[in-house]
């Protein structure tokens, strides 16, 4: 199905939103056609959702946020995907990165910690008949070792470092991405395993994220 003709009353706004995006140095198709085949209004909520195609993050409760577009295609964009990759994603949240995702990458694999959360998330991607997700409430904080390794990581939440488990679950070559610090400053990294077995860090930008909870978190 596609996705993003659920709600017809919502294709402005999110054309609004692809321009947006375009206009602020965005240029992979592949990106803005996931951002155009899923519809964010169904991952808010609704006391929020007249906001949804803002660039805006905003509250889901929980003491969680889901994060504005923008920082989803800085994500999506430093992730690489060709649509062949296995990618985990640590903190569902409201599930709309998991679905964008879902249009980029062969599966995925996504974890969140906060069980009502992880409820709700399940049953939007369900709704949308997304296929090739896999979700579960839990502590993603080491990865989901079951189903490594994976091309790409992603983790929506800030680590006080890289975590070791997290490096140890990519494939040669795999990119994990995720903030490290805590609430007086943050940056975002992007980690390569390179084929030789060498780590290779870059600084992306800084970043303001939700601290990582569990084994690896704080």
């Amino acid at each position: 199905m596609d996705a993003g003709r659920v709600d017809p009353a919502y294709w402005r706004d999110r054309r609004r939103l692809i321009e947006g995006l375009q206009a602020g140095g965005v240029n992979d198709l592949a990106i803005l056609h996931a951002f155009d085949a899923i519809p964010r209004h169904m991952f808010v909520p609704d006391a929020v959702r007249h906001r949804s195609y803002d660039d805006v993050a905003l509250p889901l409760g929980y003491g969680q946020t889901i994060s504005r577009p923008g920082a989803h295609a800085l994500h999506l964009g430093l992730a690489g995907l060709t649509g062949e990759e296995k990618v985990l994603e640590i903190g569902t949240g409201s599930g709309y990165q998991t679905a964008l995702l879902s249009q980029l990458a062969a599966h995925v694999y996504s974890v969140e910690t906060v069980q009502e959360l992880a409820e709700l998330a399940e049953a939007r991607l369900r709704d949308l008949g997304l296929e090739n997700v896999t979700t579960r409430a839990g502590d993603g904080s080491a990865g989901w070792p079951e189903h490594a390794p994976y091309d790409v990581i992603l983790c929506g939440a800030a680590a006080p470092r890289v975590p070791q488990p997290l490096v140890e679950q990519l494939v040669p070559g795999g990119r994990l991405i995720i903030p490290v610090g805590d609430d007086s400053g943050q940056q975002l990294v992007r980690v390569t395993l390179e084929t030789d077995g060498s780590l290779s860090e870059e600084t992306v930008d800084n970043a303001r994220f939700v601290p990582l909870t569990g084994e690896e978190g704080w």
